[in-house]
């Protein structure tokens, strides 16, 4: 009784962040082209965390050798995704210490093998594509969906640099004129920053790079998702096709004598 009361109170605590996101409002939110059938995309998705992720955000939920279920052979996994440990067994943890991350960055960088049931692919989809350029900031970045985040972007090279874009809205209370958030512009391309004839700017490459990035986040949300739903079909059609009939041809044998 008090195991499932533990079970029920860590449900919630895991969801409330989304709940009060919600609440609150917030950004508007892409949709995220999560598919975790596509073991293309989350083996991208794993070396993109790899490089770019995993050397300040752990994923201690996830050892690198369960990679293998993606497709990639131990020996593409070592030569490609470990760059913090040897032992192919390990779990995906940062070489950096704790002490140190709280001084350098003010906080420890949170654990990412749960972020995508926290926050929504949505949130983490929108999230990685709107920082943009703030001098206010300790860091010199904002977010569109995180107001003063303490987290720098890490996928800058990638995608270039942003800066906000601002519209002006009169005030209703005071009726004044504001400056208020729209969006973002791109104002220097990144590595994966396709250009035109015309001169502008193509976000698809970094939008795929990061599709990738979170598909793989909720991979490891819940490793073992795909193969569940996989044991849920074959139930269903087990009930379907071989139990129905066998309890409909009991119920006539039962029922025939006393018709």
């Amino acid at each position: 009784m008090h195991k499932n009361i533990r079970r029920f109170l860590a449900a919630a605590a895991l969801l409330l962040p989304v709940a009060v996101f919600a609440n609150e409002g917030g950004a508007h939110l892409d949709k995220a082209p999560i598919d975790l059938h596509n073991p293309e995309s989350l083996q991208r998705g794993a070396q993109t965390f790899a490089n770019y992720c995993l050397s300040c955000h752990s994923a201690l939920n996830m050892r690198y050798n369960r990679l293998q279920d993606l497709g990639l052979t131990e020996d593409q996994i070592k030569a490609n995704l470990m760059f913090a440990t040897d032992k192919v067994g390990e779990q995906m943890k940062v070489a950096m210490q704790a002490p140190d991350a709280k001084v350098w960055f003010g906080a420890v960088p949170p654990d990412l093998s749960v972020i995508a049931r926290a926050r929504g692919a949505d949130w983490l989809y929108t999230y990685l594509r709107t920082f943009y350029r703030d001098d206010t900031r300790p860091t010199g970045w904002n977010n569109i969906a995180f107001d003063k985040v303490g987290m720098p972007h890490a996928l800058w090279e990638l995608q270039g640099i942003q800066e906000p874009v601002y519209k002006t809205v009169k005030n209703h209370e005071s009726g004044k004129e504001e400056q208020v958030l729209e969006g973002v512009k791109l104002v220097k391309p990144g590595l994966l920053t396709q250009i035109s004839e015309d001169g502008k700017y193509d976000q698809t490459e970094y939008n795929k790079r990061v599709a990738d990035l979170v598909n793989y986040l909720v991979y490891v949300s819940e490793p073992a998702q795909v193969k569940r739903e996989q044991i849920g079909y074959f139930v269903l059609l087990f009930l379907l096709f071989v139990l129905v009939p066998i309890s409909y041809l009991l119920k006539k044998e039962y029922w025939r004598d006393v018709h």
